[in-house]
């Protein structure tokens, strides 16, 4: 195997937890002992570890010398923590006055029905995580959804099939059953 291919991240194995865990000091050495630290410390590992496990609140914890009662209530209070692995992409679904007017829970319905998921979850293959939003600034294009920084307007729950296709690299279902 070539140098170039070892150092390539498709190519890479999964880091090991004693090996994120390693980054996460890194991050927590940049921050300890400054104040308001805990909230970008926590933001930082959920970027590290893809969310927040337990043995990275225990952690953080002891390092910052918090109670862990208080970091877990602080993952508990914000809505951008998760305590459960995402998905590769990250579908919200507004709920905004606008997006709820116009039919944006048909379309939420649509997507929990094809995915086989309730909001909060994620799809047994890790390929996508469902979750709510309350306004992204296209109220004049609602419903809106957002599959990871990609917006999504107008949306119809009979697209839903097509919008996950073009994320999960394959043909939309209709195109397959056709």
């Amino acid at each position: 195997m070539t140098e170039a291919m070892k150092s390539c991240a498709c190519c890479a194995e999964e880091p090991t937890e004693e090996e994120l865990l390693e980054r996460l000091d890194a991050v927590i050495a940049e921050y300890k002992g400054k104040p308001g630290a805990l909230i970008p410390v926590l933001q930082l590992a959920q970027g590290i570890f893809g969310y927040l496990p337990e043995v990275a609140l225990k952690h953080i914890a002891r390092e910052l010398r918090k109670p862990y009662s208080e970091v877990a209530g602080v993952v508990g209070f914000y809505s951008f923590f998760t305590t459960v692995p995402r998905g590769k992409h990250l579908i919200r679904i507004c709920l905004g006055t606008a997006c709820y007017v116009r039919g944006g829970v048909q379309v939420m319905d649509a997507f929990k029905e094809e995915l086989g998921i309730d909001i909060g979850g994620t799809t047994e293959d890790r390929m996508f995580s469902l979750e709510i939003g309350r306004c992204f600034g296209a109220c004049g294009l609602a419903p809106v959804i957002m599959v990871d920084d990609d917006v999504h307007h107008r949306v119809k729950p009979k697209r839903v099939n097509e919008i996950l296709a073009k994320y999960a690299g394959e043909p939309a279902l209709t195109e397959r059953s056709a």
